[in-house]
């Protein structure tokens, strides 16, 4: 009889992360192929209860058990390690941000091949044509427009205020929704009109996230600006974005651009932009085509002023969880995509999505490898 694979997931520390790799439904379907034992990590701040894991079948554990789990366990979560330095034995599926050169990039990744584990990127795992098999960008999409509306709308009602208070997160769509409709009704009604929102990257998952907010929230259809790689296949600055109220950044870049704003733009006093969320939020990224900001932001400062000289406040939003704004639905969304690869784990060897990723992080590895001659 073929020996069960160990598949743990590991109990999230990034602050305020209430996302989940894998889902008690998925951990129910993962159970039912007989190919896993599934341990779980008591979590205090996950979306999901333990009970409900522990209902689907899956074994409960301490939180941080994963570092003292047998050799040939799997271990998942979403978000990156917290920043030790003891090398890693395991195989490891995660967001680790560290092959786009982000700082502290070899830090992160030497971790990996000094303890004889291995990196699968979740960013990185692509099908036959070269499209990431699960992603959190819908969500991501529709939680930056959110935040973006509202803080637009918080601009109009509460001009003398510094800035947009912090954020919850949400137990439902439709709950987010109704706070940023009444948020935004209220400031159209002293505006005496609905904001403009240009969408970078409107096609893709995360724009048409973004697009779905901006229309649940009651935006006009002409208010909407949906650009993609047709309106900016000329290359920037565009002047167009400082026209609309809100930009909405959702490109995802791996090769450098021309910027698509310049702090020369911000400082004309007759601009209308004063809020722009960059979801992508990849600050230490050096392709960043929004080169006006510096630091990402989070749920309990949710903005960051742009230190502009003259024209009225500018805002970024650049939180880089934004799905945890909907943890359990922005869950459920991606691990719905990501369980058909998760269930030929215990083939990886050669099933070609994690053959592929497995490769990807052999040759950063092998970068990482050279820079250190």
């Amino acid at each position: 009889m073929t020996q069960k694979l160990n598949l743990h997931l590991r109990a999230e520390t990034k602050p305020l992360e209430a996302r989940s790799a894998l889902t008690p439904t998925t951990v129910r379907k993962l159970l039912a192929t007989g190919k896993f034992n599934i341990f779980v990590e008591k979590s205090k701040q996950s979306a999901f209860d333990i009970d409900e894991y522990r209902d689907a079948g899956a074994q409960i554990v301490e939180p941080g058990s994963w570092v003292d789990a047998p050799k040939g366990t799997i271990v998942i979560g979403l978000k990156e390690l917290p920043a030790e330095s003891f090398p890693l034995k395991h195989e490891h599926i995660q967001f680790a941000h560290c092959y786009k050169n982000q700082e502290g990039w070899k830090k992160i990744l030497e971790r990996f091949p000094l303890g004889g584990g291995i990196l699968y990127d979740l960013e990185f795992l692509q099908d036959d044509r070269g499209r990431r098999v699960a992603a959190f960008g819908f969500y991501a999409g529709f939680g930056g427009a959110a935040v973006g509306l509202e803080d637009w709308a918080y601009k109009q009602l509460y001009p003398a205020s510094s800035d947009l208070p912090a954020l919850n997160p949400y137990k439902n769509e439709d709950m987010m929704v109704a706070d940023v409709t009444g948020l935004l009704s209220q400031a159209v009604k002293a505006k005496g009109r609905y904001p403009k929102v240009l969408i970078i990257g409107a096609l893709g998952r995360c724009g048409s996230g973004a697009v779905k907010m901006c229309r649940r929230a009651g935006l006009p259809e002409e208010n909407i600006i949906k650009w993609d790689m047709a309106e900016t296949k000329k290359g920037g600055p565009f002047k167009e974005i400082v026209d609309a109220d809100v930009f909405v950044n959702c490109i995802y870049l791996n090769k450098p651009i021309p910027p698509f704003i310049t702090m020369d733009m911000l400082n004309d006093e007759n601009r209308n932009l004063r809020t722009i969320v960059d979801v992508s939020a990849d600050t230490t990224n050096p392709y960043n085509p929004i080169p006006v900001y510096h630091t990402t932001t989070d749920f309990d400062k949710p903005t960051v002023t742009v230190p502009t000289k003259r024209g009225s406040k500018i805002s970024v939003v650049s939180i880089d969880h934004l799905p945890s704004l909907l943890p359990r639905e922005a869950s459920e969304f991606f691990a719905h995509d990501l369980l058909p690869y998760l269930e030929q784990l215990p083939e990886r060897s050669h099933a070609p999505v994690w053959v592929r990723a497995r490769k990807t992080f052999q040759h950063h590895v092998n970068r990482l490898n050279k820079s250190k001659l």
